[in-house]
């Protein structure tokens, strides 16, 4: 007779547990979250064209597409998309960075044929807690003559400052 309260006790809390458990509306799922309606299955939509060179989904963020990209020295998964803005001297290009980096882009040379562009990722000297993330920042960088026909020639390394 000593545990019929405990019993009892035990009894209600159950009960309640149970009830708050499957006090669930329409409009909740079991995470107590809305739930979502669930959309009709569709057929995959067409890629859509990119100029050659640009992957879809890559488009430049502003100006004419660069078609004539040498990017035989960047690393597989880097971007290689880039693009001219105004006349034709501003060049842009997406850089790569993660964690602490910072990315940047340098002219390395000009010639009639080419244009060589360094893409930089600089990380810091000394260790510190950083997000373990990759971002695609757009860079810019001015030529001294229109890009026009000439070929960009991206290359890119790491540093440490």
């Amino acid at each position: 007779m000593r545990h019929i309260g405990t019993v009892v006790g035990t009894g209600v809390l159950l009960l309640v547990i149970s009830a708050c458990g499957s006090a669930q509306n329409a409009s909740t799922g079991a995470g107590g979250g809305p739930t979502l309606p669930t959309a009709a299955p569709t057929a995959p939509s067409e890629p859509s064209e990119a100029p050659p060179g640009i992957a879809p989904g890559e488009l430049p963020p502003d100006g004419k597409p660069v078609t004539k990209i040498d990017a035989s020295n960047l690393a597989p998964d880097q971007p290689r998309t880039a693009w001219t803005q105004g006349d034709g001297k501003t060049l842009g290009v997406i850089g790569q960075e993660g964690g602490c980096g910072k990315a940047s882009a340098s002219v390395l040379e000009e010639t009639a044929q080419s244009v060589k562009v360094e893409l930089v990722e600089t990380t810091p000297l000394t260790k510190q807690m950083c997000t373990m993330d990759i971002r695609f920042p757009p860079l810019t960088v001015q030529l001294a003559e229109p890009l026009g026909e000439r070929t960009l020639v991206l290359t890119s390394r790491q540093e440490q400052k």
